[in-house]
């Protein structure tokens, strides 16, 4: 091990970039659906939760088909939140 490590070229950010195909974002789940996805994953030896979430969402999607059923369950849940927060 070194005395002293030279950190004037190293940048700051993720390890790994995101990519251009996943977004950013924050979104707020009930706190049961949270740790259903975490045990679950756990129980399955490891992974990422969040990627579980979007895969359970991609499924749902393809399944329905119907992206104007999606358009109006996304909108009843905003309208839901927004009732809640006001």
């Amino acid at each position: 091990m070194k005395k002293e490590y030279n950190f004037k070229k190293a940048k700051q950010g993720a390890i790994e970039p995101s990519t251009a195909v996943k977004t950013r974002i924050t979104i707020r789940l009930d706190t049961d659906i949270l740790h259903w996805f975490r045990d679950f994953v756990e129980q399955k030896g490891g992974g990422n939760y969040q990627t579980l979430i979007n895969d359970v969402l991609c499924d749902y999607i393809k399944q329905k088909g119907n992206s104007e059923l999606l358009e109006k369950i996304v909108r009843r849940v905003v309208r839901e939140e927004l009732r809640k927060t006001a």
